[in-house]
């Protein structure tokens, strides 16, 4: 299948050579020549054989607003847009609206699997009507893991995004829970081997799981994370789940609680901040801030 990929950073990059390494044909457009494919945004459009796909893979808000114009006008009817990106999902309505006045489907894509994509597949939560979604089955089965599981359409135009915020506020929780676990281990003197600790959880308990093996991924670089300052920044879609939670009245005290610990981690270097940003980093390659 032949698609077009807006946007080549960590995740879209990765996303190119997977689908290509499937046997895909995709022209990927960036506005960092050095990653780019083809010139332009109208390059792009140019080079796909109708109907068209574009996959657009850039951040929430005005980026994605500014593709979507620009999309509108290029591209023709029966042609698809997807956006791949950390979409609010109350904006997926308004782009699938846009679009629809020019004959353009739209499908809105929560992808979770960070930079370990390329390797593990992306996890897929889908929205949309059902026609463009099916006709972008072969795209989606190249993405997702090897497997029966790792995609899903979850819902209409909006609920792949929605499902997506409700992953992350849910990775939020747990993330909390890993580091304030960690944090007490630290501070008794009876335990003198926390990292060890950490990993004989890897198997045979009920709190084994991905983000475990990224935290001792994260101990294995830095015994007890002391280059890193308690710092952790939230992407927005923490505070979209709770806002969501409160205007549908579902109690989120978990989650909730990890967002705001997230907000006390901007005033002082806090431990259990650490061990989040080093889970940030290793699944997801964010940022983290050094002493």
């Amino acid at each position: 299948m032949q698609i077009g990929l807006v946007g080549l950073g960590k995740m879209g990059g990765n996303m190119r050579e997977r689908l290509r390494t499937a046997g895909h044909t995709v022209v990927g457009y960036d506005t960092n020549p050095d990653l780019s494919d083809v010139a332009s945004l109208a390059d792009l459009v140019e080079r796909l054989d109708a109907p068209r796909t574009v996959w657009v893979m850039v951040p929430a808000g005005h980026a994605t607003q500014t593709v979507i114009d620009q999309l509108g006008g290029l591209l023709k009817p029966y042609d698809t847009v997807v956006d791949g990106g950390n979409s609010r999902w109350t904006d997926d309505e308004k782009h699938a609206k846009e679009l629809a006045a020019h004959g353009i489907g739209f499908v809105d894509a929560g992808v979770s699997g960070g930079v370990w994509g390329l390797q593990n597949g992306y996890a897929l939560m889908v929205g949309g009507e059902k026609e463009h979604v099916d006709r972008l089955r072969p795209i989606f089965e190249a993405l997702k893991p090897e497997g029966p599981y790792g995609f899903v359409h979850a819902g209409r135009v909006g609920a792949g995004h929605f499902s997506k915020m409700v992953h992350n506020g849910i990775e939020y929780a747990m993330m909390q829970a890993y580091a304030e676990g960690w944090e007490l281990l630290e501070k008794v003197n009876s335990v003198d081997n926390v990292r060890e600790v950490f990993r004989s959880w890897q198997e045979g308990t009920v709190i084994r799981s991905w983000l475990l093996d990224l935290a001792v991924n994260a101990l294995d670089e830095d015994e007890h994370l002391q280059k890193l300052k308690g710092y952790a920044q939230d992407s927005g879609e923490g505070r979209w789940t709770v806002e969501a939670a409160i205007d549908n009245a579902v109690p989120l005290p978990a989650i909730t609680a990890s967002l705001f610990a997230r907000f006390a981690s901007r005033q002082d270097d806090s431990p259990q901040m650490k061990m989040v940003a080093a889970l940030r980093n290793q699944f997801g390659g964010h940022a983290v801030e050094s002493k």
